[in-house]
């Protein structure tokens, strides 16, 4: 049913007039006729949705979902509504086996016979976890940086990063144009220590006696040096010592900054 027609049906159940109506939600008998005969140019506001559904005596927020989802494309509400109509199924299997009118036996030509499966749509992102920025990181020279000393997981601001689930994962906000075009100055770079690094991988790279990092790609050299490389042509390579470096860890998303 439309939402007109939801309306028209439920104002004569409770025997009430158009006039009525109108004058309690203080709206004009012709506006709410042309709402009930789906002649209506322009959608209901929320305020006489509102209105409608405390005359009408409808479940709070009611008439507010049905005429948002009559607001949609075409094709995003009949997505919506199929898998509405699947999430549905599924309440109610529950609901069965919690009320034991299903054994979970057979469970399996249940979800059959209800045309439903339990395989993973790897199409779908999760929505990942929040990622802590804990610093800013030169695209330029190593230079010192501080952490700020918060455990792992923990500092003042943090970024969602979709199906990217590694608990030591962090972001630093870039600063310098050495990364440039690919980074720059401002963008947020996620790390993810869990992530194997290879040649040509843009890394955070944290050095030892002393204690500095930078953000550069990783060569690894046949004499066990390691060449970290600007992406901006008008910087030189620099040649570390392989003992010098005690962390490499991999940028694994960017957020641009616009």
């Amino acid at each position: 049913m439309s939402l007109g027609q939801i309306i028209r049906q439920r104002r004569e159940e409770l025997k009430l007039t158009l006039d009525e109506v109108a004058n309690k939600v203080g709206f004009s008998k012709p506006y709410l006729s042309t709402i009930e005969t789906e002649r209506v140019k322009n959608p209901p506001s929320d305020d006489l949705l509102s209105k409608l559904e405390k005359v009408l005596k409808f479940e709070q927020g009611l008439l507010l979902h049905i005429a948002h989802l009559e607001g949609l494309p075409a094709d995003i509400r009949q997505e919506f509504e199929s898998k509405e109509a699947e999430n549905q199924k599924w309440r109610q299997i529950v609901q069965n086996i919690i009320d034991n009118k299903t054994k979970t036996t057979n469970l399996k030509r249940v979800l059959s016979k209800n045309k439903l499966g339990l395989k993973e749509d790897k199409s779908i992102l999760s929505p990942g976890h929040l990622v802590p920025i804990i610093n800013k990181v030169l695209a330029g020279y190593p230079t010192d940086f501080n952490d700020l000393d918060y455990p792992v997981g923990i500092a003042d601001d943090y970024v969602r990063c979709p199906d990217l689930h590694d608990p030591n994962a962090f972001a630093v906000r870039v600063v310098g144009d050495s990364m440039e075009p690919k980074f720059n100055e401002g963008d947020i770079v996620v790390f993810s220590p869990a992530t194997e690094v290879h040649n040509g991988d843009d890394c955070f790279v944290r050095f030892t006696n002393p204690h500095e990092t930078t953000f550069k790609r990783v060569f690894f050299e046949k004499d066990k040096t390691i060449r970290l490389q600007p992406r901006n042509d008008k910087y030189s390579p620099t040649i570390i010592e392989g003992v010098r470096i005690n962390g490499l860890y991999r940028a694994v998303l960017r957020y641009e900054k616009l």
